[in-house]
């Protein structure tokens, strides 16, 4: 753990509440964003239906083709922005990835983007939003202190491969404990890959756009749909049976040697 002299140090146990001025400025921030996000898709809704990207869908592969990293750079950009202001449609976006990129550029794409949206929103809450977070996730925050103490980074760990909370949630309140940058950052990566690689698997099983356009769900039912979900669902139990005994030999270990 970090002392009070570890430039990464962040001290925790005061908190201010927000003022209401802050409170007004966030509030209409994000009622602004909300009215551009809600003009911008009525706009291009139908530009962004299915059947229509089904039938650019030629064009979009040879723009990938033929401008491969302006298609990286804003398929990063766009994957940070999601991840790092919390903005539902991750998971989704993951699986699109995969359909477009393949596996392993898109693996790639998806685990170092949303590792940095992670760690924007891990910053943002240690610089900018202490005091709000600390006064809406306070209790949690000791909780989160408390383990991070007993169990170390395995703590995090635990979390990344099996969230127990929301992963902007576990960003936030994690940005408040003495947890270091760049451990935070290393961890996140590690214990967000198993996940991210399933969904990528998943998406790029998807058949054409236009076959998931003509035949809906029905039309990505295939073996390794099936078997990259059912891995998803599989997954976090057999990570926390290990993990369970994996603690409980230690604690025999330590029972026998304190004997």
């Amino acid at each position: 753990m970090t002392t009070q002299d570890d430039p990464d140090y962040t001290d925790v146990s005061t908190g201010n509440m927000p003022s209401r001025g802050s409170e007004r400025v966030k509030i209409l921030t994000f009622a602004i964003l909300a009215i551009a996000v809600a003009v911008t898709g009525y706009l291009f809704r139908n530009s962004l239906s299915l059947e229509s990207l089904a039938q650019q869908e030629t064009v979009l592969r040879n723009w990938r083709e033929t401008n491969p990293v302006l298609v990286f750079a804003l398929a990063i950009l766009l994957y940070v922005a999601v991840a790092g202001l919390a903005i539902p449609g991750a998971a989704a976006l993951s699986l699109v990835y995969g359909w477009y990129f393949g596996f392993w550029p898109a693996l790639i794409v998806v685990s170092f983007s949303s590792t940095i949206g992670a760690t924007i929103s891990f910053l943002v809450s240690r610089f900018l939003l202490r005091d709000s977070i600390q006064s809406r996730f306070g209790q949690r925050l000791q909780a989160f202190n408390e383990n991070l103490e007993k169990e170390g980074l395995f703590y995090l760990f635990t979390l990344r491969l099996i969230p127990a909370f929301p992963f902007f949630m576990i960003n936030l309140v994690m940005g408040l404990t003495p947890i270091k940058t760049w451990t935070f950052w290393w961890v996140s990566q590690i214990g967000m890959l198993p996940g991210t690689a399933v969904f990528v698997w998943a998406g790029s099983a998807v058949p054409s756009l236009q076959v998931l356009a003509e035949q809906g769900v029905s039309g990505i039912l295939n073996w390794k749909i099936i078997v990259a979900f059912a891995l998803l669902g599989v997954f976090p139990l057999v990570v926390k049976k290990l993990m369970a005994w994996t603690r409980s030999s230690d604690a025999n270990a330590n029972t026998k040697e304190a004997t």
